[in-house]
């Protein structure tokens, strides 16, 4: 896994301001994480507005939320991105902000009348399920893990909108679209409310969706694929280094590599 980790401190202070400036996050509200590395986190402090994020601001958190770079702490909800960050490796980013519709969904105790739109049914799969309200902590958590192989974006009751993506846009492009959606469907509550996909449409677009590499029918297969392509590398490897040994080394000379290689291991 290699990332710039300057670039990535760029885009998450511009996501910041981008949250802040839409009304998505108010007083020390919503939080932002990175993957720099399978163990490393790149993330936003407590305690700060999203409008004065600076790069030096920004902090490094290890596989167990303990900070490794950064003067600030890290925020509460931390363990609900290292939840999603454990049970997918293409996760790459979570955004967490309180969009007001989205989160009025949540707070009234509603789902959002999802799939009503085929774009985000592509974009975002069929469900957007809301995830009971919980008290911050293991609990919260716990209430999350269910979802977080199907799903990439997650209503929470009481608790805004949580979404990943395989980088710091995608899961910014989630939220906005479940934003989207709730706007669409309070408007649509006015008019008689709304009317959801027929589930013979469903099919095509969920189609639509894995072709895109989207969803977790594609990535089981470029799980499968990469396997394959994993194996096939080794055993490629394998019979080149076995032919560059049998055309270079007569067996005394591979004997005494062999040897020499034993006692470099062992000390010796």
């Amino acid at each position: 896994m290699r990332v710039n980790e300057t670039q990535l401190r760029g885009a998450m202070v511009g996501l910041s301001r981008r949250l802040w400036e839409r009304g998505w996050v108010a007083n020390h509200d919503g939080n932002i994480s990175t993957r720099l590395q399978r163990d490393r986190v790149l993330c936003t402090p407590t305690g700060e507005s999203k409008a004065v994020i600076k790069s030096e601001m920004l902090l490094i958190v290890d596989g167990s939320g303990e900070v490794v770079s950064g003067r600030l702490r890290p925020f509460s909800e931390l363990a609900l991105h290292r939840a999603w960050y454990r049970a997918r490796a293409d996760v790459m980013a979570v955004v967490h902000a309180h969009s007001p519709v989205a989160t009025a969904f949540g707070v009234a105790g509603r789902e959002l009348p999802h799939p009503f739109l085929p774009e985000a049914v592509v974009s975002l799969g069929p469900e957007i399920p809301t995830v009971p309200l919980t008290l911050p902590g293991p609990d919260a958590v716990s209430a999350i893990e269910p979802y977080l192989l199907d799903h990439d974006v997650l209503l929470l009751a009481g608790n805004g909108v949580l979404a990943c993506g395989a980088d710091l846009e995608q899961a910014y492009l989630r939220l906005e679209l479940v934003e989207h959606l709730a706007l669409i469907a309070r408007e649509a509550e006015q008019l008689g409310g709304v009317q959801q996909l027929p589930p013979e449409h469903l099919g095509k677009l969920l189609d639509a969706r894995k072709r895109a590499g989207l969803g977790p029918e594609a990535r089981a297969e470029r799980a499968a694929v990469d396997a394959v392509a994993r194996r096939l590398a080794a055993r490629r490897d394998a019979a080149e280094a076995k032919s560059k040994i049998s055309a270079t080394e007569t067996p005394e000379e591979l004997s005494e590599l062999v040897r020499a290689e034993i006692q470099r291991v062992l000390g010796r």
